[in-house]
């Protein structure tokens, strides 16, 4: 099992493309309750066992934004870290996480701007070795600069 990575900030000075960190986490019904309670989607595919089993899903699913907010663990809290501005997101869901499901939600470095202080960011999750999340973030990194 991975440990999760050392918290804090990376600034854009310190970047290097190919860099990357990660979070994993084990998704549970209470996670899943409780995303449906701040979000307000109780959409019964995520809450209803017997609802869930007559989907294409085949039984009950963690929301995708659930799997999505690890990446946003990831960029605000190691890769840049602390203090960095979400600039935008794209995803594409390509599998199902359940709960039970041990997520591995990694972020690396693909593109620098140091004269605007962007940073872009290929960020994918996966189930074993089901990537069941793929996409790329744009993020305004910390600099020493402007401490």
């Amino acid at each position: 099992m991975l440990d999760n990575q050392p918290r804090g900030t990376i600034c854009i000075e310190d970047l290097e493309i190919g860099m990357s960190r990660y979070v994993q986490k084990q998704i549970t019904d209470r996670d899943i309750q409780m995303f449906a309670e701040i979000s307000t989607d109780f959409n019964p595919v995520h809450m209803d066992d017997g609802y869930a089993r007559d989907t294409i899903f085949e039984g009950r699913i963690a929301h995708g934004m659930l799997t999505a907010s690890l990446i946003s663990a990831v960029i605000g809290e190691q890769l840049p870290g602390h203090g960095t501005v979400y600039l935008g997101q794209n995803l594409k869901f390509m599998a199902p996480v359940r709960p039970g499901d041990l997520v591995l939600a990694e972020v690396s470095v693909k593109e620098i701007d140091h004269s605007r202080r962007r940073v872009t960011l290929d960020c994918q999750c996966a189930v074993g070795d089901t990537v069941v999340l793929r996409g790329e973030a744009l993020v305004l990194a910390p600099s020493r600069k402007f401490d």
